[in-house]
């Protein structure tokens, strides 16, 4: 009893030693206007906010989010296949499969996914 009450203690005394020798550890000593000022998609927040930029960035990012949904949604389906070995049943996830390989030589052939034009 008497033991346990002691390692609770000496371990709430070595959490607290570690987590102020992290926090002066980490404070931050030189502070410059650049590490100061807001990050905000790489744009500098001190310039004006008509600046051009390239909207094949904002294209892409799109293009990926929409790939990473229907990755997440094919995760679960693709393990249902196993499961069932009738076409019928299976026609929806088919379907999916189809509209996404579409989908992907159509960004391909536009030439959406080419970053180097």
């Amino acid at each position: 009893m008497v033991s346990s009450l002691v390692n609770s203690v000496v371990a709430c005394f070595l959490s607290s030693v570690v987590m102020c020798l992290g926090w002066v550890l980490a404070k931050r000593t030189i502070k410059d206007r650049e590490k100061m000022s807001a990050f905000e998609c790489g744009f500098d927040p001190i310039k004006s906010a008509r600046s051009p930029f390239s909207l094949r960035f904002f294209l892409l990012a799109i293009i990926f989010l929409i790939f990473d949904v229907e990755i997440v949604l094919l995760f679960p389906v693709l393990s249902s296949i196993g499961f069932s070995f009738d076409l019928m049943a299976n026609l929806g996830i088919y379907i999916f499969l189809l509209v996404l390989v579409i989908g992907l030589f159509y960004e391909w052939s536009e030439g959406s996914l080419d970053w180097a034009q």
